[in-house]
């Protein structure tokens, strides 16, 4: 029995230093709350500072392969949903109503020649 506790009071303390390590215990400083983030918004959109005057705003990294990417999903959805084949039943229906008028008008023709 006394191995029993041995191992669980190990398992415990384990427990306890890998949560403390990753943010999980309440003794340190929060990964969610750390200093340097504002805590009231200043006015700005994404709370950015506009840039001086006569100076455009500098282009981050990942924003010209998003605009990019964005644009050519919209294109290829608008081009390929638009090029579709149209597979709806009534399109079907119509096409087979349309087959059996022109059969019984050949069948029609037929008798009365």
């Amino acid at each position: 029995m006394s191995s029993f506790t041995a191992i669980s009071g190990t398992l415990r303390a384990r427990l306890r230093q890998s949560l403390r390590t990753r943010g999980g215990g309440h003794d340190g400083p929060s990964r969610w709350a750390t200093p340097g983030h504002q805590e009231r918004p200043n006015g700005y959109l994404f709370n950015r500072t506009p840039p001086p005057p006569g100076q455009s705003r500098k282009w981050e990294d990942w924003e010209l392969p998003c605009y990019i990417t964005s644009f050519l999903t919209i294109v290829i959805l608008g081009v390929g949903l638009n090029a579709k084949p149209d597979l709806t039943i009534e399109t079907w229906a119509h096409q087979k109503a349309l087959e059996q008028l022109q059969a019984q008008k050949i069948a029609l023709s037929d008798d009365s020649e």
